[in-house]
């Protein structure tokens, strides 16, 4: 039994049980990957999946026991082969991101940028999705660490290092009706108008919905997309209000559309780096999440991603603070003279 025979095993069950693409995973041919497999299931004198005729058709009960435990010895490799590159103070790899449009659009750029000042040799690989996606990529071992937003708990199966607080914007045409009512948006007068955000607005479960059930509203939600970009182009064509993260929001954007804070309407969101508790990570995977959150200190995360002595991690800091909020910063020094 080896490593590459374990790894592949895991291909296969995360490929759905297809070998192709199994196979195109681990960078191996397709008969190379059945060879190793069933040298493994020979030597362990067990099936790991049910069979018809070539095609495997599901995993066995005991295959899902050797695979639950392939997990935990692959990520321990990984583990110890990080810890070795990390003490001869390597200084290149790759660092594999998974996140959404408007985190990799409009807030990993600098931190990215500090990142290659500091490794160079450091490859970075972004992946766009949508939360479920993300999370399944981390599940799989396909990625570093996610960076993803919410209003509810993380997820319990992964260390979610709180990176900032945020809140949301509306955007519309200046000629808006809603463009005369200021800065005391309801709402109800929100409901009046048809609605331009994020896919997850969809969700019965999103924030944005649950606030309006819990004022007795029914939100109209005309499009959605998961780009930022995409909701102001189509807040421009006139499809609807736009209520999307301040962090998207640009100083040009203020030209052509009227920008309202809406910060006691919906429940502020934090953003939040997701890691595997089972993983050590790299010297340039912990620069990166302190260059993204400088209320991290770099030499103390180690501690405070290790599952078994936690330490606490220090309350985010608001975007508006560690970045600057476009509109709402403006509208603040206004009322302030």
């Amino acid at each position: 039994m080896t490593i590459t025979q374990l790894r592949y095993l895991v291909a296969i069950a995360d490929a759905g049980l297809n070998i192709t693409q199994a196979a195109e995973r681990v960078y191996a041919t397709q008969p190379g990957l059945s060879k190793q497999l069933r040298q493994l299931e020979d030597e362990l004198g067990l099936q790991m999946f049910s069979r018809s005729g070539r095609s495997l058709e599901a995993v066995t009960p005991a295959g899902a026991l050797v695979i639950e435990r392939a997990r935990k010895i692959i990520s321990e490799a990984e583990s110890i082969r990080a810890l070795a590159e990390n003490l001869r103070h390597e200084a290149s790899g790759e660092l594999r991101i998974a996140t959404t449009h408007t985190q990799a659009r409009f807030v990993l750029p600098p931190a990215i940028a500090r990142l290659k000042q500091e490794f160079p040799d450091v490859n970075i690989h972004l992946m766009p999705g949508g939360d479920a996606e993300l999370l399944e990529l981390l599940h799989r071992d396909d990625i570093d660490l996610a960076i993803m937003s919410g209003t509810s708990t993380p997820p319990a199966s992964f260390i979610a290092v709180p990176i900032f607080d945020w809140e949301r914007i509306i955007m519309m045409p200046k000629q808006h009706p809603l463009s005369e009512v200021g800065d005391n948006i309801t709402l109800a007068q929100l409901a009046d108008y048809p609605l331009v955000s994020y896919e997850s607005a969809l969700s019965p479960e999103s924030s944005l919905r649950r606030a309006f059930a819990a004022a007795d509203l029914n939100p109209r939600i005309a499009c959605t997309a998961r780009d930022a970009d995409l909701i102001k182009t189509y807040v421009r064509a006139g499809l609807g209000v736009g209520i999307l993260a301040e962090m998207a929001i640009l100083p040009e954007d203020q030209a052509d559309l009227e920008l309202r804070c809406i910060d006691q309407l919906l429940p502020t969101c934090t953003t939040w780096a997701l890691v595997r508790p089972d993983r050590l990570l790299r010297d340039f995977n912990l620069a990166f999440i302190s260059a993204l959150a400088p209320q991290l200190e770099r030499r103390k995360l180690p501690r405070m991603l290790n599952p078994d002595e936690p330490d606490q991690f220090p309350a985010p800091l608001h975007w508006r603070d560690l970045r600057g909020s476009v509109y709402c910063q403006q509208s603040t020094r206004s009322e302030a003279s």
